[in-house]
Formats: structure tokens, C-alpha cells, sequence
């Protein structure tokens, strides 16, 4: 019987895969035990989809970990979010390094802990000669957050002289964006069945294809993202042409292959 994997074109991988970790919290108040006890379970999903998308030769995955908002929670939990990430990443490192992964974060970093920045700095460092799958954790992100930080950064650079007003365009924007460094997303999950996008990528989402699912971010594992990817291949992705645009596209590109 065909495996789920075997399913996959591996020629029609999407570049970037961005995930909304979502769920630890109630999967642990479902197995009667405190919040963090779902994100310590998370971090097994963590490690298991990182390594699929790095078998399949996925070249971005962004995994949004911590929002802006999330510092609002009780102070225990966020305690100890801190204590795990930090705690993760230094315990990741060698894996990494193993499956040649290369780490990168984005997000308000000002706002960690010293001992989570010290950890994660330190983790940037170690895997910064890697080749292959880059690993975006999003940390105290927030998009709105990021905008704002933009627009800021193309004001003084405006004040100063370095840009132009009448100069500023999209381009423009995006090489201010905390991403700026990758390509945008084509595919974003969002896992334990909420429908929203939550404050995550929103610029970088204009045409990425959405895909929720039930299943809490704990019980997540390869098989899922492998239909995610499955779902992803399936679609038509248009940019604003028409269906039959693109078809006499394709049509003409496997000609001339």
C-alpha cells in the first residue's frame, strides 16, 4: 500500500512553511494537567515536524512559539515558557548542527528573559554554518509589532536622508520586515481547530494558502504535515489570474521542458 509520504511531489514542495503552534494548553486541561505540561508535550511536535521538513528539503520553516500577546498570561506559565525554551534550544543545538539546520528568530527580543536571550544567541551562533532547512522561531512576535517597527526604521531613514519618501514601495517595506531575509510563505497551519491567523505574518501571508486542522499542536506529527503538504499540492495557486490563465501557463512551461 502507498505510504502518505509517497503521495508528495517532492518537485511541488512548498519553499516556506509557516505553523501556528496552537493547543497545548487545552490538550493538557483534556488529560486533566496544567498548561504547561501541553507545552512540554509541544516540544516533541516541535522536534518531529522540524525533522520532517528537513528530510523532505523544505528550505523555511517559521514556527510561531511566543506572541506579543502571549506575555498577558499568568505569570507562571510565561515563567516557565521561558525556562523552557531556553532549557530546548540549548539541547537542541547538536541535533541541529546533526541535520544541518540553521536557526534564526524574529520578534521583540528586548522583551525575553536575559537567560532565554543569552541561550538563544548563543544557539543562532552554533548552527550559523548550516545549509539546509532554516528554522524562523517567532519569540515575542507580534506582525502588528513588526509593522510598527518598520515603519519607524523608514522614518528615521527618511529623516536621515537615506530614502526618499516617493521612493517607498513595497520592496521597500519588505526589506524592513523582520523577515526580510526569507521568502514569503506559501503554506501556513494552524493547528486545534481555530480559523484566525492571530496577529502572525500578516504582510507575509498576502498569498500564502491557509490550512487548519483540529488536531492539537501535541498530537502533531509528520504524518500531519505531510497532508497539510498533500492539501497544498492539491490547490491552484492563482496570484489574482484566472484558472485558465494559469493552466496555459503550465501548459506552456511543460513545453518548453
Amino acid at each position: 500500500m502507498t505510504s502518505i509520504i509517497d503521495q508528495i511531489d517532492l518537485n511541488k514542495l512548498p519553499k516556506h512553511i509557516a505553523i501556528i503552534m496552537d493547543g497545548n494548553g487545552r490538550w493538557a486541561a483534556e488529560k486533566g494537567q496544567e498548561r504547561l505540561y501541553g507545552h512540554y508535550h509541544g516540544v516533541e511536535s516541535v522536534r518531529n515536524i522540524v525533522e520532517g521538513c528537513s528530510d523532505l528539503g523544505v528550505g523555511y520553516l517559521t514556527l510561531y512559539a511566543f506572541s506579543t500577546e502571549n506575555w498577558d498570561r499568568p505569570e507562571p506559565e510565561v515563567n516557565g515558557l521561558m525556562a523552557l525554551l531556553a532549557e530546548t534550544v540549548r539541547k537542541e543545538v547538536p541535533i541541529l548542527n546533526k541535520n544541518n539546520i540553521k536557526l534564526h528568530i524574529i520578534g521583540d527580543m528586548n522583551m525575553l528573559p536575559p537567560f532565554a536571550v543569552k541561550a538563544l544567541e548563543e544557539s543562532i551562533d552554533m548552527t550559523s554554518h548550516n545549509t539546509g532547512l532554516n528554522l524562523v522561531m517567532a519569540l515575542s512576535y507580534s506582525s502588528r509589532w513588526e509593522l510598527t517597527d518598520a515603519v519607524k526604521r523608514i522614518g528615521h531613514d527618511v529623516e536621515n536622508g537615506k530614502i526618499k519618501a516617493d521612493d517607498i514601495n513595497q520592496d521597500t517595506l519588505q526589506q524592513y520586515l523582520s523577515t526580510s531575509d526569507f521568502p514569503d510563505p506559501e503554506l501556513m497551519i494552524r493547528t486545534s481547530g481555530e480559523y484566525r491567523i492571530s496577529n502572525f505574518l500578516l504582510y507575509q501571508l498576502a498569498y500564502a494558502e491557509l490550512y487548519f486542522t483540529n488536531t492539537r499542536w501535541p498530537d502533531f506529527r509528520k504524518e500531519n504535515l505531510y497532508e497539510a503538504i498533500i492539501d497544498f499540492q492539491n490547490r491552484q495557486r492563482r496570484f489574482g489570474k484566472t484558472g485558465k490563465q494559469i493552466e496555459e501557463e503550465e501548459t506552456s512551461n511543460t513545453l518548453i521542458s
